[in-house]
């Protein structure tokens, strides 16, 4: 069953608006989320939900979607993300950044796997404005924002593929806008 969620939980860049949450849908998520592993349990991370429709669009504005196909400009009108999930840390619990990032990982993921087997979906963005996004949302100066995570409901097809005898691991989309995403073969990441 995980590897099921796993194989569902792709780096959607295309939603279908129509889909709206409630912020007791996003309170679901970060309640999951606070319960996770934190280093030295010391817990420094704190959540901004966003999912109010202009609220939503204005952060977007300061994010980067699909950095390997600049050319297409994602997401496409009319397939912006939903919600927005904001993980931050708090620098009064602890000014040590570094520490803490693979505590943003463990709680991103946790948030995409919870999206997909809702049969929803995400994307970590790690390519942000974060000072736009602090000032946007009043933060005060001991939050500072690590990692977006956009939600919604999926609307465009993501196919695992294998990487090519070239090597490149760039995903890229085909002319029917399937987005395919090479992956490296079972024997060619475990060490012998």
């Amino acid at each position: 069953m995980i590897k099921d969620i796993v194989l569902k939980n792709r780096s959607y860049r295309g939603f279908d608006e129509s889909y709206s949450f409630t912020r007791e849908d996003l309170l679901e998520y970060v309640d999951a989320m606070r319960l996770c592993a934190s280093s030295a349990n010391i817990q420094p991370l704190k959540y901004y939900i966003s999912y109010e429709k202009e609220e939503v669009e204005s952060i977007l504005t300061f994010t980067h979607f699909g950095g390997a196909l600049p050319e297409l400009h994602l997401p496409r009108t009319g397939n912006h993300p939903t919600a927005f999930i904001i993980i931050c840390q708090d620098t009064d619990i602890s000014s040590n950044i570094a520490q803490f990032q693979k505590d943003v990982g463990i709680v991103a993921q946790t948030a995409l796997l919870m999206a997909a087997e809702k049969d929803l979906g995400g994307l970590m963005i790690g390519n942000f404005q974060g000072d736009d996004i602090k000032k946007l949302l009043k933060f005060a100066d001991n939050i500072k924002p690590q990692l977006v995570i956009a939600l919604g409901k999926p609307a465009e097809e993501i196919v695992i593929t294998n990487i090519p005898d070239s090597g490149i691991t760039k995903y890229y989309r085909d002319e029917k806008d399937v987005h395919y995403v090479p992956k490296r073969k079972l024997e060619d990441v475990v060490i012998n």
